[in-house]
């Protein structure tokens, strides 16, 4: 009974992607609907994006974000408005083409983005250089017709915020364009315990309709990268095609230049794939909806339940905890904390009481130590901080080893084909190179980080001068 909830997860070393779905099933973040594609956040699930969203947005109102919302349809000649943008996203619409019994005179698209929104609304709310700068996010969903869906990675709706800012000069676009991506890289490690590379986008790579697009990536288990945040600079193109114009200071007519930034439910996938093992969940302390959990031993007999209940009121001021009260065996109720990834594990039965002490289990490490019940408080705190920290440190580490240089073709197609993770290589800036290094070896360009380095003068694809040292990889 108790090994059941763990023998039905696939080992992420025989089929990691089988391994990411069986935990997102058994520990109950998500479920299955009738409309293919589409997926219910479960309270498990929704819990950590309520989590994730509140901390995200504190930091953000720190910064001057004040938060907004705008319809979830758009008119279709709205969206035709900016070239490079309708392209980019024409193939993923959804469309509205009846309101009712009746035919729309414009068909309607359920956004799947929403600059062309923000610019329309600017363009009626910006008129002096008294209104700049705009700083505005909306905590919402969109809709993206995506041929292959996964929990999480990628499903047709999927919950987000999209910062969308307007500003006086090209400067303050940049400066606030680049501060956003900051605090999603701070985020990710100080929240998240995820490490993440930091850096820009390729022009092949970059959002439809941006000057610039910057990215955090993030190093899964399998050695995979995936794209956990990006922050783009509009420039004045978006506003160009709106007629989004403000009057200066000395009276002259001028175009606003604008970002645009998001991080989506999708971070919820990249914590299960960077911290998950193959018994379930490992949920960084800072993003656990439930922190601690107290499994009462034995109890039935006499003073345990009532023991556990006033252990949970007393940490109840330093954590999230419950107590797993059900009648489930106590090795089930381990192995489910485990699935479900839950921090810390308190265990109290009758002899513990009667010694003033219990056993305390990390998830992380499954590292168990008996605490003294005095001193409860005090330890959890202090464990949950050190948790969160190794979390990181241990993730850090992962990344570390498994990112790789290449200084030719050969060492390159080597490294992507036996050594899956990150490829440090040069570039010569060309996007046909791009491409043929995409085509021979499924490995993408993740980003030219910010911090470069000369690991050899000379493209690794095509052995011209080089201009970039970029981390390439294979993506989810």
């Amino acid at each position: 009974m108790a090994d059941k909830k763990v023998e039905a997860i696939t080992s992420m070393e025989e089929d990691f992607a089988q391994w990411y779905t069986d935990v997102v099933v058994k520990a109950d973040l998500t479920g299955y609907t009738s409309v293919k594609g589409f997926m219910v956040l479960k309270p498990a699930g929704y819990a950590i994006w309520e989590l994730i969203q509140k901390q995200l947005d504190a930091r953000f109102k720190e910064t001057g974000v004040e938060n907004v919302y705008l319809p979830m349809l758009i008119p279709e000649g709205l969206l035709q408005k900016e070239k490079d943008h309708v392209e980019g996203f024409a193939p993923e619409v959804a469309w509205v083409t009846h309101g009712g019994l009746n035919e729309l005179q414009e068909k309607l698209c359920v956004r799947p983005t929403s600059e062309t929104l923000f610019c329309d609304f600017y363009q009626k709310d910006i008129t002096s250089y008294r209104d700049l700068p705009k700083v505005y996010n909306q905590w919402c969903s969109v809709v993206r017709w995506e041929k292959e869906t996964r929990p999480f990675l990628r499903s047709r709706e999927f919950l987000w915020q999209e910062g969308h800012t307007a500003h006086a000069t090209a400067e303050e676009a940049q400066e606030r364009t680049i501060q956003m991506l900051n605090v999603y890289a701070d985020f990710c490690e100080q929240i998240l315990a995820i490490p993440v590379v930091k850096g820009q986008k390729t022009e092949k790579e970059k959002f439809a309709g941006a000057v610039a697009t910057y990215t955090i990536e993030a190093l899964m288990h399998d050695g995979k990268a995936l794209q956990s945040g990006t922050s783009h600079n509009f420039g004045d193109g978006f506003a160009k095609a709106f007629g989004v114009q403000y009057t200066d200071k000395d009276n002259q007519l001028k175009y606003v230049h604008q970002t645009s930034w998001g991080v989506t439910t999708r971070l919820i996938g990249a914590i299960i794939m960077v911290h998950g093992d193959n018994n379930g969940l490992k949920l960084p302390p800072m993003v656990a909806p439930t922190q601690v959990m107290i499994v009462p031993i034995q109890q039935k007999k006499e003073g345990v339940l009532e023991k556990a209940e006033e252990l949970r009121e007393r940490l109840s001021s330093v954590a999230r905890v419950k107590v797993d009260a059900t009648d489930k065996s106590p090795g089930f109720k381990f192995a489910e904390c485990e699935m479900r990834g839950i921090p810390v594990r308190v265990e109290v039965g009758p002899r513990d009481i009667e010694n003033n002490q219990c056993v305390v289990v990390r998830r992380d490490t499954g590292e168990k130590i008996t605490v003294n019940m005095d001193e409860l408080e005090s330890t959890v705190a202090e464990l949950l901080v050190t948790i969160q920290k190794d979390m990181l440190e241990a993730a850090r580490e992962h990344r570390d080893t498994h990112t790789y240089t290449a200084k030719n073709w050969d060492e390159f197609k080597d490294i992507v084909e036996n050594k899956p993770g990150f490829i440090k290589a040069m570039w010569c800036g060309e996007t046909e190179c791009e491409e043929n290094i995409k085509a021979e070896t499924g490995a993408t360009t993740r980003c030219m980080p910010f911090e470069q380095e000369q690991i050899t003068d000379t493209c690794v694809c095509c052995g011209k001068p080089a201009k970039k040292m970029v981390y390439f990889g294979r993506a989810y």
